[in-house]
């Protein structure tokens, strides 16, 4: 038995278990960004509701400023029709220009009942903006402590992975060059698990079947062994063998 790649295969495990608390932290880390994108999408799209909104009121206040214009165009046109009246000398030029006149007040009453439901309109939709401001003011609350929140947690997943980080630097000289070298070509194939143990006589990384043969070479300590499917490191959990 080679006891000094007992030894190694010792602090590799060591050494797993601090890489597999960076590989997870990097990898609830990785997430963040997007969670708070996500934040930020939700709010603007509700920014955007209320610009809407505030684009159809003032939509809505042109139009009203448009039917203004047409009804004082058509009470100019009214005076005008009225001062011409009493210099026709028909009874027919004057029965024609009465009813010139009374089309254009109808036009008018038309004109000033649109302008009445304009009014209402712009009065409901004042309102309605009003709503939402207030809504937006309580949902840039949320969405700023929410994205506070997230930043937290991200500094201290940071915080995290440097104590973790130093801890490996301390660890990893224990470690031959050549071993730590094919431990990390794996760690970083196979996603922060390089090293795993025999679980009965499936490999704990992908379980698929270790023969006897294997299992007798790794409990020699001869030789790095390697599951023949997913290439990790194997080794014997002897605590959970009652050896």
């Amino acid at each position: 038995m080679n006891t000094d790649l007992k030894t190694q295969l010792q602090h590799l495990l060591e050494l797993q278990q601090i890489d597999i608390q960076i590989y997870d932290l990097r990898r609830i880390k990785e997430e963040k960004p997007a969670k708070i994108a996500e934040l930020e999408a939700a709010f603007e799209a509700k920014r955007g509701a209320l610009a809407g909104l505030e684009k159809a009121a003032l939509d809505l206040q042109k139009q009203k400023k448009d039917r203004e214009g047409e009804l004082a165009s058509r009470e100019e046109s009214i005076q005008k029709l009225q001062g011409q009246l009493y210099q026709l000398k028909t009874n027919k030029e004057y029965h024609t220009m009465q009813q010139q006149i009374e089309d254009a007040k109808a036009d008018k009453s038309v004109i000033e009942d649109k302008i009445l439901e304009f009014m209402e309109s712009i009065d409901a939709s004042r309102a309605d903006v009003e709503k939402e401001k207030a809504r937006l003011t309580e949902e840039e609350k949320v969405f700023t402590e929410g994205k506070k929140a997230l930043q937290a947690e991200i500094r201290e997943i940071d915080d995290k992975l440097a104590c973790l980080e130093t801890q490996r630097k301390q660890a990893t000289p224990l470690i031959k060059a050549e071993v730590l070298a094919q431990y990390d070509r794996i760690l970083k194939i196979r996603g922060g698990l390089a090293l795993v143990p025999v679980q009965g006589t499936s490999c704990g990384g992908c379980h698929m079947f270790v023969p006897p043969q294997v299992i007798n070479m790794i409990s020699m300590y001869d030789t790095l062994v390697t599951c023949e499917m997913c290439n990790r490191i194997l080794y014997l959990d002897e605590r959970s063998a009652g050896t």
